[in-house]
């Protein structure tokens, strides 16, 4: 802020221009030459030192703001001048100069610190703007795309031509998956894309991950749970064959003469072994329906309507167990594109499951929901208040074969999930064991 010294200063040099001013004004009315040639001589003196005292300080803005303009922050003002006012802008400007100068150091830092981040991290980030240049890279980027110097997306086509045209026709919000092989290994990405505004230019960061390691650890451990689960199996109905086997075979070699018991018992052993073989087989035919499930014949449909159908196949069974069966709907004109048999079978499933979770609960209730969450998906919701699933079951639901009932076949859920799969679709489950268990089918 300017003080008053500096008023004071200006203001008696603009006095003394005036009285200058007047002085050679009068002595031009009256031709006077004694006054006209010093007065004019004085107000040009006097309009010269003002336009002196005033450039005095814009000088001092100019350079100012031109070292800002450069990030030079070495500029420092003198702060004992003769006049206070000249001071006080001094020390404000060296004041602001120095803020800039710690912001400057403290921008700088954070942006380092950001930048050591993105390089150390696990997953490729890289920016390009519209017409294809890109802005930024990090190490993990370059390494999954293999190359290092990555100035435009249409070096990406030198690598792999389809992998350049999903990231040429990549729009925000976009989740790609993509496989990706080079000379020195293989890689499946998952791509990810969001828009972000830079300096008023917007840009697409592209976010690139390689989850083969996630998904071969999960597929190893999905064979070791569905080995253990057919193991278990088929060891139990293999198991009295061979045990009834190896008794009739040590009675025969014991004795060749065949009474009435002997025939007898070898015929009721005859019988196990055959019902036993029976058992073998069904398996072996329920695991050939897991395996061939048909592609979904879509078509649009509405929910309202495939609940209503759903309740009039299980009112039959809700009524004989006095279940309380309700359905909410957040509009009856919600549709989806599926298979009107396979969903309405996953939905059987689900409620037949819920029902048999009910047999010892008291008030027994189960709902059927749809809506659309927060990311604009469609779902189908099946929630009951049954003893509910064991965190130790919830890991091994939806194994095939794997059943916690007595007369369970194991194949349901998981044949449920993978319909679910073919439909681009997920199905989850949520359980609080003795309050609510909740299937939710993701469309």
């Amino acid at each position: 802020m300017l003080s008053k010294n500096f008023y004071f200063q200006l203001i008696i040099r603009v006095v003394f221009i005036t009285i200058a001013a007047l002085i050679f004004a009068f002595s031009a009315t009256v031709f006077n030459l004694y006054f006209l040639i010093p007065s004019l001589i004085s107000l040009i003196f006097l309009v010269q030192q003002l336009i002196r005292f005033l450039n005095r300080n814009n000088r001092r803005m100019a350079y100012f703001f031109e070292s800002i303009k450069n990030e030079d922050y070495s500029l420092q003002f003198p702060e004992n001048e003769s006049f206070e006012s000249l001071n006080e802008l001094n020390k404000g400007l060296n004041k602001v100069n120095h803020l800039i100068r710690e912001t400057q150091i403290k921008n700088k830092a954070q942006e380092k610190y950001f930048q050591e981040i993105l390089k150390e991290a696990s997953i490729g980030i890289l920016t390009f703007n519209e017409k294809g240049h890109i802005l930024f890279s990090n190490p993990t980027a370059k390494k999954l795309l293999n190359h290092e110097h990555l100035n435009h997306i249409k070096q990406v086509a030198m690598i792999n031509q389809d992998l350049y045209e999903m990231l040429q026709n990549i729009q925000p919000f976009d989740k790609k998956l993509f496989d990706f092989s080079n000379e020195r290994e293989s890689s499946q990405l998952v791509i990810k894309a969001s828009k972000i505004v830079l300096n008023e230019k917007p840009l697409l960061l592209v976010v690139i991950q390689d989850i083969k390691s996630e998904l071969d650890e999960k597929e190893t451990d999905s064979w070791i749970k569905l080995i253990r689960v057919l193991t278990h199996e088929i060891m139990n109905t293999i198991a009295p064959i061979t045990s009834i086997s190896e008794s009739l075979l040590k009675q025969h070699k014991s004795n060749t003469t065949f009474d009435q018991n002997r025939i007898v018992t070898i015929t009721k052993g005859l019988q196990v072994i055959q019902e036993q073989s029976h058992n073998l087989t069904a398996f072996v035919q329920s695991y050939r329906t897991l395996l061939n499930v048909s592609k979904p014949d879509k078509e649009i449909i509405k929910i309202s309507k495939l609940f209503e159908k759903t309740q009039e196949l299980m009112q039959d069974e809700f009524r004989k167990n006095s279940i309380e069966f309700t359905i909410q709907s957040n509009s009856d004109m919600l549709e989806i594109f599926a298979d009107d048999k396979q969903i309405t079978q996953v939905l059987l499933n689900l409620l037949k499951n819920s029902s048999q979770a009910l047999f010892e609960t008291s008030n027994p209730s189960i709902t059927l929901e749809s809506g659309i969450n927060s990311s604009g998906e469609k779902y189908i919701r099946v929630k009951d208040n049954g003893k509910g699933i064991s965190p130790q079951e919830l890991e091994k639901i939806f194994v095939p074969f794997y059943t916690t009932k007595a007369n369970g076949t194991g194949i349901g859920l998981s044949l449920s999930k993978q319909i679910l799969i073919l439909h681009g679709g997920s199905l989850n489950v949520k359980s609080i064991p003795n309050k609510e268990t909740i299937f939710t089918l993701h469309f």
